[in-house]
């Protein structure tokens, strides 16, 4: 029979903390800086914020306020977007014809990666996290060790993340997870990853050992960011089995995983990567083969405007500050620094673009009648090779460290290369910077279209 008055919450004042504007202020900074661009965390923030000054009644009508504000916005509509293209993606074709109707998976008991490198590495994590059994090869022992710690320290920091310890990942179990440099091993898989790096006669021989060792039915998945499946098809004996199976770097946190078809693909292998990538909890994306696919072709025109932009009068942190407040998770010179500088120095070598083989009088910037920036070739050729070696485009507190920081040697540098080059230094604002990023990435998405190497602009996305 007691009055419910004293006891609304909604009806009590809300007690005043002494330090409040500063916490609201602490907060905000904190909030913005996570949100990359978004407004929904910042308006949580707003409403959260209406309630300590206003009364209950104020507070809600405020809420409804910024609910409305979000309810209508583009980014809400730009995220169902993303949602809906997330779910289409699972419905692939082939302009051969064959479908994710008509095709189905094959179970995948056993797999196994060769090469422990930074990609092998997080590929493993990723296959024991599935629950996969795994064997992980490497050339000789020396590596194998080297890349065993590696793994184990992954799967560690993976298990703790878990909180259930680490023997529920079981990794320490040889038939979950086994090391080993006999290639024999391989006779009882039912699919490999290879993940060496990047070179087109090191991949074909180690296809052609593993298509006369691995059984019929295996198959042969490679790991390459750039380089033709059909030829690394055409060392083996059974070509249907080969598909791309194209990681993204750090292998064990990405979501993304482009599935790439040959001319000889079987509608079974494409199906099977695709459920690989769901047991691995990855959005699987089935693109066609041509030159870097989708995602990397993608990102070349737009990681070498930054270049560009850089050789004008720009700076690294500057550049990637604009892209990142923006909306992107990493700037093109972080992101280039944590995939390391070398793989697409190893690429440009390899198209003999820099290198060795290039022919001696070609001017520094340009190739094939194309403007070219030889600054990232440069960078490697003084072993800046990104957080591996604790310098790139930016410093790092040691080899292998995380944290960026602008790093005063580069911005001499910029400036020497700019002189040598008879560049005249220019003020760059953000509009200009966002602009020349993402235009030529929108331009080649539509070229991938218009050549049906996506099949959807969901694809793309």
């Amino acid at each position: 029979g007691q009055p419910l008055g004293p006891r609304r919450l909604s009806l009590k004042p809300v007690p005043k903390l002494p330090n409040m504007e500063a916490l609201l202020r602490e907060t905000l900074v904190k909030v913005k800086k996570q949100a990359h661009g978004c407004l929904a965390p910042e308006l949580c923030f707003q409403a959260v914020k209406a309630a300590t000054e206003q009364t209950f009644a104020d507070g809600v009508r405020k809420e409804q306020e910024l609910f409305n504000i979000l309810l209508t916005s583009g980014q809400a509509q730009a995220l169902q977007y993303a949602f809906f293209a997330e779910r289409a993606v699972q419905k692939w074709t082939t302009p051969s014809g064959a479908s994710w109707k008509s095709a189905s998976p094959q179970p995948i008991h056993k797999a196994a990666v060769i090469g422990l490198g930074t990609m092998g590495r997080g590929i493993v994590t990723s296959l024991v996290k599935a629950n996969i059994p795994v064997v992980a090869l490497e050339q000789n022992l020396e590596y194998l060790n080297m890349g065993r710690k590696a793994v184990m320290l992954l799967l560690e920091r993976e298990a703790m993340k878990m909180e259930q310890g680490s023997q529920t990942l079981g990794f320490h179990n040889p038939a979950r997870l086994q090391f080993t440099v006999d290639f024999d091993v391989l006779q009882d898989v039912d699919l490999v990853i290879e993940a060496v790096f990047e070179n087109m006669a090191l991949k074909k021989e180690i296809f052609q050992k593993i298509s006369r060792i691995c059984k019929p039915g295996a198959f042969l998945c490679t790991n390459t960011s750039a380089l033709n499946i059909d030829e690394i098809a055409s060392a083996t004996s059974c070509p249907q089995q080969v598909i791309g199976t194209h990681f993204f770097s750090p292998a064990h946190v990405m979501r993304l995983l482009e599935i790439i078809y040959g001319l000889h693909t079987s509608p079974t292998a494409i199906a099977t990567a695709m459920q690989l990538a769901k047991a691995l909890k990855k959005v699987g994306v089935v693109v066609g083969n041509c030159f870097g696919f989708v995602g990397n072709r993608m990102m070349f025109p737009y990681v070498q405007q930054a270049v560009f932009l850089l050789e004008e009068g720009s700076r690294p942190e500057a550049i990637d500050q604009v892209l990142e407040d923006f909306g992107f998770k990493i700037g093109p010179f972080q992101m280039s620094d944590l995939a390391g500088l070398d793989v697409g120095w190893r690429s440009r070598k390899g198209q003999g673009l820099t290198g060795a083989s290039l022919p001696p009088g070609t001017p520094a910037r340009q190739r094939h009648g194309h403007r070219y920036s030889p600054l990232p070739d440069l960078l490697c050729e003084n072993g800046r090779f990104g957080q591996k070696t604790g310098k790139g485009w930016y410093q790092y507190e040691k080899a292998g460290g995380r944290t960026a920081k602008p790093d005063p040697w580069l911005h001499n540098f910029l400036a020497q290369y700019r002189d040598t080059h008879h560049i005249k230094t220019r003020f760059i604002d953000q509009e200009e910077i966002l602009e020349r990023c993402l235009f030529p990435l929108m331009n080649e998405g539509f070229d991938i279209l218009a050549e049906g190497i996506a099949s959807g602009p969901e694809h793309l996305d």
